[in-house]
């Protein structure tokens, strides 16, 4: 793809998730001139492009509009294929149940030379079955994370001893062979990483947390890249 039909392209993903774009922001997140979007425009608009709008006001995209066959590249479709098949591997089964859709709707909408691009990727990921319990734990983890919602987990920590704590399920990492848990516990009143493969039990407490800026993944995530620490070495299991 030409550098230009790349940034014809990007204009209509801008403007699609815009209700108003001016020429000065296209122009600075393109870093090209505003005389330049202006042609862009003109050159969208008589290719049927449906935008609305004028220099000085802004520019929008009509409602319904969509785009033809997709424009990805070819490292692009593998690209794709390959975290398609790492989710359906890795993650739980509701997301690689959703994945299976997601790539049958990708390879729907891809032109031909790109389909066979996608069907030919060698990018595997074989599910060895060596966590089967985590799927399940993913899947309710996954669940409690969008829900706010408090979790009581039985957890056996790497020298086999077991204990029990209510935790708020932050978000969800993973490690090489291993997904870990980020959560903000009740009993330590601190951050822990726990090992899906390591929860005995997860259970829905039916009580729901609000996430607050000092207790979420974003300020996990700066803890540890102040500490200089990786995510599974911060105070893992309690």
């Amino acid at each position: 793809m030409s550098r230009r039909a790349d940034r014809l392209f990007q204009i209509v993903q801008i403007l699609r998730g815009r209700r108003l774009s001016t020429a000065a922001l296209l122009a600075d997140r393109l870093e090209v001139s505003e005389r330049t979007i202006y042609r862009d425009i003109r050159d969208l608009s008589l290719s049927g492009v449906p935008i609305e709008g004028e220099a000085g006001c802004g520019y929008r995209l009509l409602a319904g509009y969509d785009l033809p066959p997709l424009m990805f590249t070819s490292t692009e479709v593998e690209a794709l294929v390959a975290a398609i098949r790492l989710v359906q591997t890795w993650s739980g089964e509701t997301l690689a149940q959703a994945a299976g859709t997601a790539e049958e709707k990708l390879l729907g909408v891809l032109t031909p030379q790109r389909r066979v691009v996608a069907e030919r990727c060698r990018i595997i990921s074989p599910d060895f079955n060596k966590y089967p319990q985590v799927k399940t734990w993913f899947d309710v983890f996954h669940r409690a994370i969008g829900e706010l919602q408090v979790l009581h987990i039985r957890y056996e920590d790497e020298k086999g001893s077991a204990t029990s704590r209510n935790v708020h399920p932050l978000g969800l990492t993973f490690w090489g062979e291993v997904w870990l848990l980020v959560a903000w516990c009740e009993t330590r009143e601190d951050y822990r990483s726990f090992r899906l493969d390591r929860c005995l039990s997860v259970d829905p407490t039916g009580q729901y947390f609000s996430e607050r800026a000092d207790r979420s993944l974003a300020h996990f995530i700066q803890l540890q890249q102040s500490e200089g620490c990786l995510p599974e070495t911060k105070k893992p299991i309690g």
